[in-house]
């Protein structure tokens, strides 16, 4: 594995987006009116519920996290897509290049495009609301790993369909967030779902990580059990993803349908 190949395709998506401004101002753009607009909505809520003693502080903090899961989900997609859309993917492997060295790129990549979006968005939450993250306090670190892991995992799995599948995949890359969303118990203790419904979510690392994100900043306690199960379940699927892609490689590879992937 080369580190000189794997900067050298990080760099190239690098400065894609950073000598690009209409990216930049859309990665800053959206993930700052989503936390602005849930900044507003928790405040209504403060105003007419009792269920939270710290409402804005509960709901936009959720809001947060989830806008990093997502934004790390959709980058790592897009900057697969990138190579789809320019039809680069087969150039790459001239360098040549390893699969390896291809998912570390777009993995430390897909970092950078999550953080430049939302940096602006978590410094707005402040002046704006009164509200800062670290009132999570060094266990913000394990949510916010559970949450880039789960991101990561997510593309790769999109990834390997587009591969699979080619560009009639995609749809489902700008969808698999939404499906997931509500089984995520995001904004709401998972016992609102229906029973069926929290067995189902139980096998998601992103329910132990909202609920102790919660748990955290309503009850001041921290459940180690939550952050463990969700990294243990992050480990699983996401060594599941990585043999999925490899797969798809090989069955695309097999197939001759590489050359025509961006077609």
């Amino acid at each position: 594995m080369s580190i000189n190949r794997i900067y050298g395709l990080f760099l190239r998506h690098f400065y894609l987006i950073t000598r690009s401004f209409p990216r930049i101002l859309d990665l800053i753009y959206w993930p700052s009116i989503q936390i602005t607009l849930w900044g507003f909505i928790s405040n209504f809520f403060e105003s007419h519920s009792t269920y939270y003693n710290n409402a804005v502080g509960v709901i936009l903090t959720c809001a947060i996290l989830y806008d990093f899961l997502f934004r790390t989900s959709i980058g790592f997609n897009m900057l697969f897509l990138e190579e789809i859309w320019s039809r680069n993917f087969t150039n790459l492997f001239i360098a040549p290049i390893k699969i390896g060295e291809i998912i570390i790129s777009l993995v430390f990549t897909a970092l950078i495009r999550s953080l430049i979006g939302l940096v602006p968005a978590i410094l707005l939450t402040s002046p704006l609301f009164g509200i800062s993250l670290m009132d999570l306090g060094i266990h913000l670190f394990a949510l916010f790993l559970s949450l880039y892991l789960f991101g990561i995992t997510l593309g790769i799995f999109v990834s390997a369909g587009l591969l699979r599948f080619g560009p009639s995949f995609e749809n489902i890359a700008w969808s698999t967030m939404f499906l997931l969303a509500p089984l995520g118990c995001i904004y709401y203790p998972i016992e609102i779902l229906p029973e069926i419904f929290q067995k189902i979510a139980y096998l998601l690392p992103l329910v132990y990580i909202f609920e102790e994100a919660r748990n955290i900043l309503i009850h001041q306690t921290v459940n180690y059990q939550n952050i463990i199960q969700a990294l243990y379940l992050n480990g699983i699927y996401l060594i599941a993803a990585i043999s999925l892609f490899y797969y798809s490689f090989s069955k695309a590879r097999k197939k001759g349908t590489l050359i025509n992937i961006g077609e």
